[in-house]
């Protein structure tokens, strides 16, 4: 059971799916960042200064705070402002990761179109026409 584990591990697909997910992980922190502290405030300043996080719904009678985390505090919200922030942080990572996606399929069909070198002949026949060619000079 040890040696398939081993050779489980070792496989390239599972490499390289780890490598991903921690990749992932890092560029999901970027994606954040840039939405939280650029998109966010600018969509803000177009649209009159509010924050998409903080709007919320109090689903319980005794929620009277104006903030998010104090009205979570008295009871039970419904925080559709930071559900809106996280669809903007999807669909900015689902647009960039298109793009790397389409980079490199683009890259791959120009490495189609190339035309191939003819492969070199073996050994024997290039033997025979160094021969042919002397023997016709």
């Amino acid at each position: 059971m040890v040696n398939e584990f081993k050779e489980f591990i070792s496989k390239g697909n599972v490499m390289d799916l780890a490598v991903g997910v921690i990749i992932g992980g890092a560029f999901g922190g970027i994606v954040k960042s840039l939405t939280d502290d650029v998109i966010m405030p600018i969509v803000g300043a177009i649209f009159g200064g509010f924050d998409f996080t903080e709007y919320f719904l109090p689903l319980a009678s005794g929620v009277t705070a104006s903030t998010l985390e104090g009205a979570r505090e008295q009871g039970a919200v419904l925080a559709y402002g930071a559900f809106i922030t996280q669809v903007l942080n999807f669909l900015i990572l689902a647009w960039i990761i298109f793009l790397m996606v389409k980079g490199v399929n683009s890259l791959r069909r120009k490495q189609e179109e190339a035309p191939a070198a003819p492969p070199a002949p073996p050994a024997d026949v290039a033997l025979l026409t160094e021969i042919r060619d002397l023997l016709k000079k």
